[in-house]
C-alpha cells in the first residue's frame, strides 16, 4: 500500500502575558510612541496579542503545544522519529530548537532539526517531514512553529511591533494508508529580501548590522496578496481538487485584509476563513498551526474536512498544503 501522511494531533500554547492593544498603546506612549486600538485594529484587525517572560525561549513555548499534540494523537513521546521546528526566533545560535525540544519532551535518538522560512515555516516544516514520511524515514513526526518575536520587534517603530506576537502550535504527522496530506507547493524568491527582515547577526560576540525586524508594509501586502492565490490554485491542481471543495482556508495570521483578499481571490466565503490573528496577532511560524489547533478545539474543523494552509514571509518564501484533516 502507498504511504501517505495524516494529522493525527494537534496542540497549541500561549504565553500567560496578554496584551491589548489599549495595553500596548500604554506601553508605548511610556516610550514617546503613539498609536491606539483604532489605529492597528482599523489596518490590521489585530485586539491583542501574547508575550513572552524574559527568560522563556522558543523551546519552552513549544514544549506544551507539542505536548498537547502528542497527547491529541494517543501516543507516547517515545514513538515520535522525527521533530522539525519551524522558527526564526530559536533559543540560540546552535543547537537548533528542535534539538533542544527533544531533550525537553524526555526522547532521544530520532532526527530533529530546525526549519527557517519565517511566516512560511509550518507550512515549509509541514511538507518535509511529509516526504520523509512517504519516503519511509520515519512514521511518527512532530512538527512545531514556535516563536519570540517579541525579542525582535523595534518598539520605536509603531508600523512593526504592534504586529507580532510570541506562541507555538503543533502537529502529529503520521504514516497512513489513506491520505491526509494532498498536496503543497512551495516557493522562494530571494531579491525581497529587503521588504521583510532582520539585518543583523552574531560576529566576534558583538552583534552587527541591526538586530531588529524591518518591513515595508505596502510592498509585503502587495506581493502577499498575488503569492497566496497562486499557491494555493497551484497546490488544488496538483491535488486535482477545486476551490469550492475547500471546507477551511487556514492561512497565516498576519493581517486580516490580506486573509480576506486572498478567500475572496479564491471565491470562498469568509466564514471558511479561520481566524485568530485578532486574538494572537501575527505569531510567524506558530500562526497556522495556533490557528489549526484552535479551530479544531472549537469544533469548527472536524475530521474529513479538506483544509488548505498557507504562508507567505521574510525571504521572501511562500506555500501552501492541501490537505484532508
Amino acid at each position: 500500500m502507498p504511504t501517505y501522511s495524516r494529522i493525527t494531533g494537534t496542540g497549541s500554547y500561549l504565553p500567560p502575558r496578554r496584551l491589548s492593544n489599549a495595553d500596548l498603546a500604554a506601553e508605548l506612549a511610556a516610550k514617546g510612541v503613539e498609536t491606539s486600538d483604532e489605529w492597528i485594529v482599523e489596518r490590521t484587525g489585530i485586539r491583542a496579542r501574547h508575550f513572552a517572560a524574559p527568560d522563556v525561549n522558543c523551546s519552552d513555548l513549544a514544549v506544551p503545544a507539542a505536548q498537547a499534540a502528542i497527547e491529541a494523537a494517543g501516543i507516547a513521546p517515545q514513538q515520535i522519529d522525527l521533530i522539525i521546528v519551524a522558527t526564526s526566533t530559536p533559543d540560540m545560535v546552535f543547537p537548533s530548537a528542535a534539538a533542544i525540544l527533544q531533550h525537553k519532551l524526555g526522547i532521544a535518538g530520532c532526527p530533529a532539526f530546525d526549519v527557517q522560512a519565517v511566516c512560511s515555516g509550518f507550512v515549509y516544516a509541514l511538507t518535509v517531514a511529509d516526504a520523509m514520511i512517504r519516503a519511509g524515514n520515519a512514521t511518527r513526526a512532530l512538527v512545531v512553529g514556535s516563536e519570540v518575536f517579541s525579542r525582535i520587534l523595534d518598539f520605536s517603530d509603531r508600523t512593526t511591533c504592534v504586529l507580532f506576537g510570541d506562541g507555538a502550535g503543533a502537529v502529529v504527522l503520521e504514516a497512513s494508508e489513506t491520505p491526509g496530506i494532498l498536496a503543497s507547493d512551495l516557493h522562494a524568491d530571494g531579491k525581497h529580501v529587503g521588504i521583510l527582515c532582520v539585518p543583523g547577526h552574531v560576529s566576534g560576540g558583538a552583534v552587527l548590522g541591526d538586530p531588529l525586524l524591518k518591513m515595508d508594509g505596502q510592498a509585503v501586502f502587495k506581493l502577499a496578496v498575488g503569492v497566496l492565490e497562486d499557491a494555493a490554485r497551484a497546490t488544488l491542481a496538483k491535488a486535482g481538487k477545486t476551490q469550492d471543495q475547500i471546507d477551511w482556508l487556514i492561512p497565516h495570521q498576519a493581517n486580516i485584509r490580506i486573509m480576506q483578499s486572498t478567500a475572496k481571490r479564491l471565491k470562498l466565503p469568509l466564514d471558511k476563513l479561520v481566524v485568530t490573528v485578532d486574538q494572537h496577532g501575527n505569531t510567524s511560524a506558530a500562526s497556522i498551526p495556533l490557528a489549526l489547533d484552535h479551530a479544531v478545539r472549537q469544533g469548527q474543523v472536524k475530521k474529513g474536512d479538506l483544509l488548505m494552509l498557507e504562508g507567505v514571509g521574510g525571504g521572501f518564501t511562500w506555500g501552501a498544503v492541501l490537505l484532508n484533516f
